[in-house]
């Protein structure tokens, strides 16, 4: 897909909820309102996307969503319309995105922007969004910066933050190898940091004594191998390793190559087998410990569980082009299900202020994740994902970290 391509999915909404900037859900008016990008049979959705440049192995995400709203289209929409997803290429060049957020608010008149991806890009259009009071919906970045409803209350994220996430691992550590050394990587940028953050958080008092290095790497010029070699040298029993993307996949070979062996922890962003784990080589990610909030669907037996068939089955029919081994094409499912839940609750009110106004006041199971972790949002939280479980790659597969 090149740069400015779109891919234009009519596509119909169920009657889902959104939930705003009241601490309860509103009624759903039944008089018709709407604002521009809705009418009685459409509505259309904006997206910004990485389809080429560094970022690229993210376009599964999109096209994902793309391929959920082309289901709900086939089955006859929500509330009789389709919904029209309109995807923007920035070419991973978060640079770009101002100006196609422009294009898709302006020039296309979309009712809303959904799922953009990446954190400098949404920090990018974030005030944009906010000026114009059109909703920037449950973007594709976990930092906290986008559960900020007090001053940003048209921006709203939603899987678990990189400080959750860091911290949890931390934890992990402290309970199972309280007396090691640690060492970290993590990019010189907003994400990276917070990374680092959230496991200094998670260590508390025993960061000093624990952590023993930490390099930061430029995302776009990462010079993995040299930093492995350090990190190495500091002796240390546990890697951090909270590279992104493309840069795991370097530095998960460039430690094993090394023969370096500690224990492993990657981010979630990572964690996807097609796309970062097998152009590195599976048996070189053996052990390595990560998180995730969703059933897993690799299995054998795992269609047994009727939201797992589900799944496999709309691949097999919307998106049988992409590898099932792509957790990509899972976060990009879970995504679209949450829009049409507050699209669906907005019933024939589909102003902007209610689309806020629902996806703020969110309560809500997916079959999807994992028993426990739920989407729940107030007025005063835009965080809908909280939870997350540990999990470990066996060499093959990821598999749920037993206590």
């Amino acid at each position: 897909m090149k740069p400015s391509q779109r891919i234009a999915l009519p596509l119909a909404l169920l009657t889902f909820g959104l939930l705003g900037f009241f601490r309860h859900v509103a009624p759903v008016s039944p008089q018709k309102s709407v604002d521009p990008g809705a009418t009685d049979t459409e509505i259309k959705v904006g997206n910004i996307m990485a389809y080429t440049g560094r970022a690229r192995a993210y376009a599964s995400v999109g096209r994902a969503e793309a391929a959920y709203f082309q289901m709900l289209n086939d089955r006859g929409g929500v509330n009789g319309r389709k919904i029209t997803f309109i995807t923007l290429d920035n070419g991973s060049d978060s640079a770009k995105s101002l100006d196609l957020a422009r294009q898709l608010v302006e020039e296309d008149g979309v009712l809303f922007l959904f799922s953009p991806l990446g954190t400098d890009a949404n920090l990018a259009i974030r005030d944009y969004m906010n000026q114009r009071k059109v909703p920037q919906l449950f973007v594709e970045s976990s930092s906290t910066a986008f559960n900020d409803p007090a001053h940003f209350p048209w921006t709203m994220g939603f899987f678990a933050t990189y400080h959750t996430e860091a911290a949890a691992y931390a934890k992990y550590i402290l309970q199972t190898t309280p007396d090691c050394k640690v060492a970290i990587l993590y990019a010189d940028d907003d994400p990276g940091r917070e990374y680092l953050a959230g496991l200094h958080d998670g260590f508390a008092s025993r960061a000093s004594s624990m952590i023993v290095k930490e390099l930061a790497y430029a995302p776009s010029a990462p010079a993995i191998e040299s930093k492995i070699s350090e990190l190495k040298a500091s002796g240390a029993s546990v890697f951090m390793n909270m590279s992104l993307g493309a840069v795991a996949t370097q530095s998960i070979r460039a430690a094993h190559d090394a023969g370096w062996r500690p224990l492993e922890f990657i981010p979630n962003a990572s964690i996807s087998v097609a796309a970062f784990l097998e152009p590195g080589g599976l048996e070189k990610s053996a052990g390595i410990i990560s998180n995730a909030r969703s059933k897993g669907w690799w299995q054998p037996d795992a269609s047994i569980d009727p939201a797992v068939r589900e799944f496999l089955d709309w691949m097999k029919k919307y998106n049988p082009q992409a590898n099932l081994r792509d957790q990509n094409n899972v976060a990009g499912y879970e995504r679209a299900q949450a829009l049409v839940e507050v699209l669906r609750r907005c019933g024939d009110n589909l102003t902007r202020a209610n689309v806020m106004q629902q996806a703020a006041n969110l309560d809500l199971q997916l079959g999807m994740l994992r028993p426990g972790i739920r989407i729940h949002t107030t007025p005063e939280d835009y965080q809908p994902i909280k939870q997350l479980f540990l999990i470990r790659f066996d060499g093959h597969e990821w598999a749920a970290l037993e206590p």
